[in-house]
């Protein structure tokens, strides 16, 4: 089974730049999840949103590298059923002439 959440977009402080760290940004996450579903063991995708916006908001990232290594950490800690999943963090609005993003892959062994 294949969860896909996409374009989930909200804004929050990410960065090093000094702006960055005073004033929010738009950020998307784009996610898949790769999971066994068992009878009443599902990944509810809600919950699942909840938790990758509020880390973001909460953490206040500077770097995607970090954000991403650290959504990983909290997704496997939460859901364990994760089989695979392919993260992306986008920032659509720090550059005027590019959208810029970082994504990474795990798969269980």
């Amino acid at each position: 089974m294949t969860i896909h959440i996409e374009a989930l977009t909200f804004q929050c402080i990410i960065g090093i730049l000094d702006f960055e760290r005073i004033k929010t940004q738009e950020v998307i996450i784009d996610l898949e999840i790769d999971y066994t579903y068992y009878e009443n063991d599902f990944i509810n995708y809600a919950d699942l949103i909840s938790l990758l916006q509020n880390d973001m908001i909460e953490n206040q990232y500077e770097l995607l590298e970090t954000a991403l290594n650290q959504l990983q950490e909290n997704l496997l800690l939460n859901y364990p059923q994760i089989e695979a999943f392919k993260l992306k963090i986008s920032k659509p609005t720090i550059m005027k002439n590019a959208n810029v993003a970082l994504s990474k892959s795990f798969m269980a062994k």
